[in-house]
């Protein structure tokens, strides 16, 4: 996959936890081990960047959201009332109760903690596969999505926050493939670039998107075929076809 789509840091392994005893061994604890918390973006940025193994629980976090959105805390009235998205997010205390209570959310106490790995060097078996991919990474990964024949799996709702969780509950919950762009917390804490969207895909349908990578790799759909702005370029034979079917003009 990394080959395939030429990525620029490593596909992660992600696992929700259900308890201790599930933390994968050789993972690191950010208060536990290393003394200090961090946002999981921050640990994200990490396991993705330099390969680290990163485990956390809910006193690792710093930022609530995961906190909340994981099931490893219950959601607070104050939150449920919109005050944490009032006037930075929202501009009413109205609107932030509806964003509040549309937040995506896993059942309360089912799960403890996450871990993160990169895939290529993870000693457990993931929940989903996370990727930092650009928009023609995205193409090639949708292109395949579409050539197992999953057209459904393509559509998702976006938001501008949370990406730690909009990225990863909506796939717990549905089994399906999910598109979700950097948050500024992403941004602005744990490096996530202008160019990067965040794509993820449940393990059940991981092979069967790496073989339709390799399809449409051999097939001519790839990274690294350079770029034209050619008129009455030569046209891939179905197109051809189609369009002398349509009584266009294609004869080159």
């Amino acid at each position: 996959m990394e080959r395939l789509l030429r990525l620029k840091t490593f596909p992660l392994a992600v696992k929700l936890l259900e308890k201790e005893d599930d933390i994968p061994e050789g993972t690191q604890r950010t208060l536990k081990d290393w003394g200090y918390h961090l946002a999981l973006c921050q640990a994200s940025s990490m396991a993705r960047r330099d390969g680290t193994h990163i485990a956390m629980l809910k006193e690792d976090n710093w930022c609530f959201l995961p906190v909340i959105g994981y099931g490893f805390a219950e959601p607070p009235p104050y939150f449920l009332e919109g005050h944490s998205y009032f006037l930075r997010s929202t501009q009413t205390l109205e609107l932030g109760r509806i964003q509040a209570h549309n937040f995506p959310h896993l059942e309360f106490g089912k799960y403890l903690g996450i871990a993160l790995a990169p895939l290529k060097t993870t000693n457990f078996k993931p929940d989903l596969v996370m990727i930092y991919c650009d928009s023609t990474q995205l193409t090639l990964l949708l292109k395949s999505i579409q050539y197992t024949g999953t057209q459904e799996a393509i559509t998702c709702k976006l938001s501008a926050n949370a990406v730690c969780v909009h990225a990863i509950v909506p796939v717990i919950q549905s089994g399906g493939y999910q598109v979700t762009p950097p948050c500024p917390g992403d941004r602005h804490r744990a490096m996530a670039q202008d160019d990067e969207l965040v794509f993820t895909a449940p393990k059940e349908k991981l092979e069967k998107l790496i073989l339709a990578l390799r399809h449409q790799h051999d097939h001519g759909f790839r990274l690294g075929t350079g770029l034209t702005l050619m008129p009455d370029y030569k046209l891939f034979e179905p197109y051809a076809k189609m369009g002398e079917i349509l009584g266009m003009d294609t004869n080159q």
